[in-house]
């Protein structure tokens, strides 16, 4: 009882001491950088000699749609998009940034932005003689983050900011930054030079009688492909990892793994646990990048990476943060068998 007190104690101290703090973007002092897939915006690429032109992008749908007024589970259905990852660092995922834009903002709706995302990392399904192509495996890590309502993040709480980047449009539109501090309590534990998957779907209301063109759409912009990350896992811990997939003229084209990849998804949200739901995908399909919106011709063969961030803690309030999650676990465990 007394050791069940203390670890409740130190759980308690621990988790009100990262609340204390609140600021609208990865919070400076404890969110560090741990691998970065800048966005495609204001980038200059060379079409022909002499000639320089600015590239913004564009976004791919990942999207699904529920009906929270239909009869039983509340079931999310539609496309999404994944991209893999992996770095340096033994400690977890605590922050994650993205960028993107409304595909369709249906003006005839009350509130025509998105007000939850779907956030899930994965294991790797690498390329083999069943898989042509690398995807997201079904070992996930789920959370979903709501839109925050005063705009100013506190960490661990589960929350995500949309913020629109002034005077610049991919050809979808404006483009969107957005940051999330994910649950506390079910930060991701990530392994060093380990490939994983992450997911970004936005989660929207509407009636599914209504045609998908008319419904909100919000899709995922791209990686700009000229910027290296030098956080990235590289040969030999993971290869290919990070590296340069050919080059348009004197610029190279970096590329992380494999493909990122578009697929079919139905997320079913447990009224037991609403942050954590339970995940079915299928129908993955590699994507590459788009011409003329993110760069000349050659670009259209060359595999798609998406723009997103992701940060990480201290060492020493990484392994606070891992005690936490154990903690939980075991006590989650010991109700479970009660």
């Amino acid at each position: 009882m007394r050791c069940s007190l203390c670890v409740a104690s130190l759980a308690t101290l621990f988790t009100t001491c990262l609340a204390t703090s609140v600021i609208a973007d990865p919070i400076v002092g404890r969110d560090v950088l741990k691998f970065t897939q800048a966005p495609m915006i204001n980038t200059p690429i060379p079409v022909q000699p002499g000639v320089v032109e600015l590239f913004h992008g564009h976004d791919e749908i990942s999207t699904a749609w529920g009906d929270p007024s239909a009869s039983g589970p509340l079931v999310y259905s539609g496309t999404f998009m994944a991209d893999d990852f992996a770095d340096h660092f033994n400690s977890p995922v605590v922050h994650v940034k993205w960028w993107g834009s409304y595909l369709n903002r249906p003006t005839n709706i009350p509130e025509p932005f998105v007000r939850r995302f779907l956030i899930t990392f994965e294991n790797d399904v690498p390329v083999s003689d069943a898989n042509a192509f690398s995807h997201p495996g079904e070992n996930s890590f789920n959370q979903i983050v709501s839109l925050d309502a005063d705009g100013m993040l506190t960490k661990g709480e589960g929350t995500f900011t949309e913020k629109v980047i002034p005077g610049v449009e991919s050809v979808d539109g404006p483009i969107f930054v957005y940051n999330a501090e994910l649950h506390l309590d079910k930060a991701f534990l990530q392994k060093p030079d380990t490939v994983y998957w992450l997911k970004i779907v936005a989660l929207v209301d509407s009636p599914l009688d209504i045609p998908v063109n008319e419904r909100l759409q919000w899709g995922w912009h791209n990686r700009d492909y000229t910027k290296m990350d030098p956080l990235a896992s590289t040969p030999l811990a993971v290869t290919p990892g990070e590296h340069t997939d050919g080059s348009i003229g004197d610029v190279p084209i970096w590329h992380f793994q494999d493909d990122a990849v578009s697929g079919l998804v139905d997320v079913q949200i447990d009224p037991a646990m609403p942050f954590m739901p339970n995940i079915r995908q299928f129908e993955f399909q590699p994507e590459n990048y788009q011409s003329p919106s993110d760069g000349p011709s050659l670009i259209a063969t060359h595999s798609k990476d998406l723009a997103f961030e992701l940060y990480t803690v201290p060492e020493p309030v990484a392994l606070a943060l891992a005690f936490v999650a154990m903690i939980g676990g075991v006590f989650a465990g010991g109700r479970h068998r009660k």
